[in-house]
């Protein structure tokens, strides 16, 4: 079941932001979420909150500053994931343009799993470095950097994952979650937070005299790869994400992005001067992370640090075809995941689902994970068979139910149930072993039954209410995808009643529709359909522009269909 609902504009406040000058219709849907001030759609740099609001920013960008004077060997470890890939690339091109002897490392997630394990601090300690750097990883790591204290290597974590009850005893800890940072914007990415260690050092070496007799860098060119990884990384979009996000479109539309980008952009048959933040998160970060899923994502990473047009290409090309099979092993995943909660003992309306099958790809497992809790619409679990007797999981959640909390409760409920876990509110991980499976799975769905509310267990799709008519055009859609939407801060979502005047199925799985409202008639498609509505129907969908053959037109996204 699905309850629609509207979100509440005021219209005082409506009323404020269209005498600022804003468009009316986006003065409704701001207003809506939450924007009072037209001053906060400012998405200029100097708006950006400074590094120096970062807790410990300061005493990073002192370590490094010492490691590049000293000509120390630095090595960034990373994460696998399109977050890990972008702020990899950022330390790397930022490290490097600083003159800094640096390299990276990236866990092969198969074999030495998520994070600075000590196995990983192992081989990294074949390189000789003086100092690691974690990116979008680290904050739980204690048994990996106290291994790289027994090899005489100082680490530098840099991450944005929630806390355990203890921090790893490093030389410096930049995270806003950690305990005692106050910084602003606690939902700020991995990228993110290695950007803002890089604008910090950088004015460090500034202070020091650096930049005398040497250019000083322009890292305003990296936020093509903070954007990327920001929208690709699903979190919150805050004012200040925002205006990273932003600034990056806004280079990509000016055709001032890395090599690897665009190249991305080409093999996703987009075109980059028309960058919206839909593409970064469904068609860029996808082909990125298919990388990390399926094969190795140091080869990602090296497509976003080549500065070699050609090569950037040949390996965005790769990555395409990489992201072709994830969608194939998916797509088989699924089905079988469909069929187990059909066939065995799983109850879909437990408050909580997790599934295993050891032939399922671990690399998959997430995505298959997010299928299935919208399907459902509860959070779930997936697991893979790992490395002996070990099964991985990966989940993703529904609001109303914070899934490293929950994670967190089933450990201290049964010690030694979880090998390892971790995460955020939406998206989590879980290591156990295979024995363990059915007892996480009862206490998943229990733990799940106390935390969220019988309302959290309905399905709510919030809108924004009717579109006038005469703003159901190509002008409004295109108005609309260049504003910055995203995770907290919607993109624009509408509910209409529609006569349907013509239906048909593409492929056996995609409807398409001939729509009227009023003297309107406009193109609609549903992807993946379950229903076909009759003579009328009541309709969630979002606006956007459809081209094809070079023709652009506006057409709508169904959501939801009745």
């Amino acid at each position: 079941m699905t309850r629609i609902v509207t979100r509440s504009a005021p219209q005082r406040t409506v009323w404020q932001l269209e005498q600022q000058g804003l468009h009316p219709l986006l003065a409704r849907l701001y207003a809506a979420r939450g924007v009072t001030d037209k001053a906060e759609l400012d998405y200029e740099l100097k708006s950006l909150l400074p590094p120096t609001a970062l807790t410990h920013a300061g005493d990073a960008a002192s370590l490094l500053a010492d490691a590049i004077e000293a000509e120390a060997k630095m090595l960034i470890i990373g994460d696998y994931d399109c977050d890990g890939a972008t702020a990899t690339a950022v330390g790397m091109r930022a490290l490097k343009a600083l003159g800094a002897d640096v390299d990276f490392l990236l866990p092969d997630r198969f074999k030495l799993g998520y994070g600075l394990s000590p196995e990983i601090v192992d081989v990294a300690a074949q390189q000789s470095p003086d100092l690691i750097i974690t990116v979008d990883n680290g904050i739980a790591s204690l048994e990996g950097v106290a291994r790289a204290q027994q090899h005489g290597i100082a680490t530098l974590i840099t991450d944005h994952h929630l806390p355990g009850e203890s921090l790893p005893d490093a030389d410096c800890i930049v995270n806003p979650n950690q305990p005692g940072c106050d910084f602003p914007s606690k939902c700020i990415a991995g990228v993110g937070v290695m950007f803002y260690v890089m604008l910090a050092l950088r004015a460090e070496l500034r202070e020091r005299g650096f930049f005398a007799e040497r250019p000083e860098p322009n890292f305003a060119d990296l936020l093509d790869l903070v954007a990327l990884g920001t929208v690709a990384d699903v979190v919150k979009l805050d004012r200040n994400n925002r205006i990273l996000v932003s600034q990056g479109l806004k280079r990509m539309r000016a055709g001032r992005l890395q090599p690897g980008i665009a190249a991305l952009f080409k093999a996703a048959g987009r075109d980059p001067r028309k960058a919206t933040a839909f593409d970064l998160g469904f068609l860029i970060g996808p082909r990125l992370n298919a990388a990390g899923r399926l094969a190795d994502m140091r080869l990602g990473v090296e497509c976003l640090l080549t500065d070699d047009p050609a090569r950037a290409l040949n390996i965005a090309q790769e990555l395409d075809n990489f992201n072709r099979e994830r969608r194939e092993i998916e797509a088989g995943m699924q089905e079988q995941a469909l069929a187990l909660l059909e066939s065995m003992d799983v109850d879909a309306a437990a408050p909580g689902v997790a599934l295993f099958d050891p032939g399922w790809h671990e690399g998959v497992v997430g995505i298959l994970a997010s299928r299935i809790k919208d399907k459902l619409h509860r959070p779930v679990f997936a697991f893979a068979q790992g490395e002996g007797d070990i099964v991985k999981g990966s989940g993703r959640s529904i609001p109303g139910l914070h899934l490293r909390d929950a994670l967190d409760l089933v450990a201290k409920r049964a010690p030694g149930l979880l090998v390892r876990f971790g995460g955020h509110a939406m998206a989590a991980g879980a290591t156990l072993r295979a024995g363990d499976f059915e007892r996480f799975q009862a206490m998943f769905a229990e733990v799940a039954g106390e935390l969220l509310a019988p309302s959290d267990l309905t399905r709510t799709l919030e809108t924004d209410g009717p579109l006038e008519g005469g703003y159901i055009s190509l002008e409004t859609a295109k108005l609309l995808e260049n504003e910055i939407w995203g995770q907290g801060f919607p993109a624009p979502l509408f509910v209409d009643e529609f006569e349907v005047e013509q239906q048909r199925v593409l492929k056996e799985k995609h409807l398409k529709l001939r729509l009227r409202k009023g003297n309107s008639r406009i193109e609609a498609i549903q992807f993946n359909f379950s229903t076909q509505p009759g003579h009328n129907t009541r309709a969630a969908y979002r606006l956007s522009v459809n081209e094809y053959m070079g023709v652009e037109n506006p057409q709508l996204m169904i959501e939801y269909l009745e």
